[in-house]
């Protein structure tokens, strides 16, 4: 006898789960919003690093990472150092959610790097910007920092899949600075069009795709988009690196602009943006978010185990 089999039912975008989980989500940031900033950094990076980390699989695909390009670190510290990943990405999502306080914090800020003078010379001289940095520290804390200086940082962000949580989302991404794009055709057109004008602009390069060029990071081969070397050499940009570096306070940040990159190859200017980046990972690892795709390790490892097969 044949048993009908019930199918699930698919998640809708946009249907009322999407919607009660932006209302929690919502009122969990409006709530962490109230407190004094130091007990809200606290609060949040707790939960996150808690609650949300190990639920949502966090914390074992940061380990994953950790164990792919560090083998012989024990179980013990690659979960000290999950937990303090997802620490500070819950840290982060509080910080860029209060686009004022965080202004403001970073005003004063100390704001270093040898790329510094060249990008206020580039700014004086009407030459266009491009910023690179990672998921690192703060990644909006320098763009904060110059913002609050008066400068204007363009950029492109993803969109969320929950439409309700996307459109506050948005609204928060364009509060820091405009003009801001959705990832996409148009939105990379978009963001060209305002550098070649003479803008300034940034763009995260450290995420996964496929159809990315293979570049070693952290000792293991990442497809890495040369994207951002494109548009720079495209737009006559300077290509400066810059990172938000979190301090041992747990609160405050230094904001580092380093050296620009040299226009040249586009894979060669992204394996120097990629070394760039690993310094910075080596010197506070618990900074760069593992939690990320940047690589497929367990894939990597069944497709090994395969070809060892007889």
């Amino acid at each position: 006898m044949l048993v009908p089999v019930k199918k699930k039912r698919k998640h809708t975008a946009g249907g009322w789960r999407d919607w009660v989980t932006d209302r929690i989500l919502r009122a969990a940031i409006w709530g962490a919003l109230r407190l004094p900033v130091r007990a809200r950094l606290w609060l949040i990076g707790r939960l996150v690093r808690h609650v949300v980390s190990p639920l949502a699989g966090y914390r074992t695909r940061a380990m994953d990472n950790l164990a792919h390009v560090w083998p012989e670190m024990d179980t013990k510290e690659r979960r000290r150092l999950a937990d303090l990943v997802a620490d500070n990405a819950g840290r982060t999502m509080i910080d860029n959610y209060d686009v004022a306080g965080l202004m403001e914090r970073m005003r004063d800020a100390p704001v270093t790097g040898d790329g510094l003078a060249a990008v206020e010379a580039a700014e004086a001289a009407g030459q266009p910007v491009l910023f690179v940095t990672g998921h690192f520290g703060n990644f909006e804390a320098p763009r904060a920092a110059l913002v609050a200086r008066g400068y204007r940082i363009g950029g492109l962000y993803r969109p969320m899949s929950n439409p309700f949580f996307n459109a506050h989302y948005a609204a928060n991404m364009h509060a820091l600075s405009d003009p801001v794009f959705e990832q996409g055709r148009r939105g990379t057109m978009g963001l060209i069009k305002h550098i070649r004008e003479g803008g300034m602009g940034v763009l995260l390069f450290d995420v996964y795709d496929s159809a990315g060029v293979p570049i070693d990071f952290m000792g293991q081969p990442a497809p890495t988009l040369t994207s951002v070397a494109n548009i720079a050499l495209k737009t006559g940009a300077l290509l400066v690196p810059f990172f938000g570096i979190r301090q041992a306070d747990g609160v405050s940040f230094e904001a580092v602009f380093e050296e620009p990159v040299p226009h040249g190859d586009p894979v060669e200017m992204m394996r120097e943006v990629t070394r760039r980046l690993e310094a910075r990972i080596h010197a506070n690892p618990e900074q760069w978010f593992w939690i990320h795709r940047r690589w497929k390790p367990r894939r990597q490892r069944k497709r090994a185990a395969a070809r060892m097969r007889p």
